[in-house]
Order: C-alpha cells, then sequence, then structure tokens
C-alpha cells in the first residue's frame, strides 16, 4: 500500500523492561517489518513518568509517517493505575491498532468495527480458519478485560453466539464453562482450566501465556517425563497456558501455548496497521 508514496508505518511503545513484553514486542516488529511495511520502536524508562508517556504517543500522534500505534502492556506501575487507560484514551482512534481507545470500542459494541483488539480478533480468524461453528453455539469467556474478554465476547455474539462472559467471582465456574460448545480461557492464571471445565468434543482456546519460575507450578502443570519439565530443568522458566494440558483428553481441539493464539494476534497487529493506513487514505 504505497498511495502516499511509503509503506504503512507502525509506532510501538514500550515502557519500562519487562521481558516477557521485550519479547512480544521483539515478535510483532519483525512481522511487520517482515510485510514490508514501517516499524519503529519508542522506548519509555522504568521510572518515567505518565506525563512522559503520554507525551511519546501524542508524537506519534502528530507523526504523518505513522499509521499505527501500538502500546504494550502492562505499562509500569509507578505511573498509577489507571495509567494504561490514560494512555489508550490518548491515542488518536485513527491509529489505535488495539482497538483500546472508547471511540472504537463503541463502533465495536454497535458492530461496526473499524479498528478491534489483536488478541480477539486473532481468536475469531484462528476459528473461522478451521471451520468451528459459531451461529447458534453456546460460547463461554472466562475473564472480563477489555483488551481481551470483552472484546471476545463481543466479537462472539456479532457471529450468532450465545455468549456467556464469566470470571473470578462467578458461581460454580466449572460448570458453567462445562456448558460450553466454545470455551476461551483469558484468565492470566496458569493451569487453571481442568478437564472439569470442559465439555467433551467442545473448542478451547487458550489466550493465557504464563511464566513458571517455580518447580511447585511446574508440577502442578506438568506430568513427570514431559518435554515442559524438561524445559525447566534447562532454563528455571517455562511458559504455561490458562488451560491445562489435561484438557486435550477431553476437549475436541485446543490451542497449544506457545504457538496458538500468540501468532494470530501478531498477524492482527499487520492486519490493523495495514488497514489503519488504508483508512487514513481513503
Amino acid at each position: 500500500m504505497r498511495r502516499h508514496g511509503r509503506p504503512p508505518g507502525l509506532g510501538v511503545v514500550l515502557a519500562g523492561e519487562n521481558p516477557a513484553s521485550e519479547v512480544y514486542v521483539r515478535n510483532k516488529m519483525g512481522t511487520v517489518a517482515a510485510a514490508g511495511c514501517r516499524a519503529e520502536l519508542f522506548r519509555v524508562a522504568a521510572g518515567a513518568t505518565l506525563a512522559e508517556a503520554l507525551a511519546v504517543v501524542a508524537a506519534l500522534n502528530a507523526d504523518e509517517a505513522i499509521d499505527g500505534i501500538l502500546v504494550q502492556s502492562p505499562l509500569p506501575e509507578g505511573m498509577g493505575a489507571d495509567a494504561a487507560q490514560r494512555v489508550f484514551d490518548a491515542i488518536d482512534p485513527a491509529k489505535d491498532i488495539d482497538g483500546c481507545h472508547p471511540y472504537n470500542v463503541g463502533l465495536l459494541v454497535q458492530k461496526r468495527p473499524r479498528l478491534v483488539a489483536c488478541t480477539p480478533l486473532g481468536c475469531i480468524e484462528l476459528l473461522e480458519r478451521e471451520r468451528i461453528p459459531l451461529r447458534g453455539k453456546h460460547a463461554v469467556v472466562i475473564g472480563r478485560s477489555d483488551i481481551v474478554g470483552k472484546p471476545m465476547a463481543l466479537l462472539l455474539l456479532h457471529r450468532d453466539a450465545t455468549v456467556t462472559v464469566c470470571h473470578s467471582r462467578t458461581a460454580d465456574l466449572p460448570m458453567v464453562a462445562r456448558s460450553a460448545d466454545v470455551l476461551v480461557a483469558a484468565i492470566g492464571r496458569a493451569c487453571f482450566v481442568t478437564r472439569d471445565f470442559v465439555k467433551p468434543g467442545a473448542t478451547v482456546i487458550d489466550v493465557g501465556i504464563n511464566t513458571l519460575v517455580t518447580e511447585a507450578e511446574v508440577f502442578r502443570c506438568f506430568p513427570p517425563g514431559s518435554r515442559k519439565r524438561a524445559q525447566f530443568a534447562e532454563k528455571c522458566r517455562v511458559l504455561a497456558g490458562d488451560v491445562h494440558p489435561d484438557v486435550a483428553e477431553v476437549a475436541g481441539a485446543l490451542t497449544p501455548v506457545p504457538g496458538g493464539v500468540g501468532p494470530l494476534t501478531i498477524a492482527m497487529v499487520l492486519r490493523n496497521t495495514v488497514t489503519a493506513a488504508e483508512n487514513r487514505v481513503s
């Protein structure tokens, strides 16, 4: 897309020194650059103030060579409890790659989406590519975050699924989850969803990506002789999803962690960057 004489441009804001965020950002920028787009990283120090982060966003809003802005979460705790929302609110809605601005959220609610959060959008892309039926099916989303749970529920609802949103205070959560034809786990707790949560044959989407750093955590999630235990013995850390590996024995389909939702999320960053660039010159 070169109607304005240059490739689409993505500006990624990375605040602090979160190791997982470093990996996510590197993968996102690599995919965008490999597709022929411009990807530029803007770092904000771990000790920076919220005002400094907002200043970076304001500069990117004004930069005509930047079509999309992506602020990597989480932000440093020192910026305040409401820092993420204030930063998302400051992004130009036309450049809001992760669909977190209230304007873009409102359009999604009204079933006329423009830019949608990349992770739930990637989940929908995965379901559609695998031809998992959604119309008339019961979908349960465990997690109610603004960036995954809520937009995921809306995207499923717009595809004619009957949607239940659960969270940590849902009464008899395993029973509710067990009624799902499509179960989306986005709660941020390693191996939280066990086989008791899953109806035989259900499709399970594991959005979680948790870093386990203790032997107790690893032994709780992975059986003796597993590849994950061997990885932990070598590296003293291992990744786990929100879904316990035993769920594979009852689910009809289960996304792996890593390698499941993650690559589709990164692909949606690219898609949204191109969409934002096209919208800006249309």
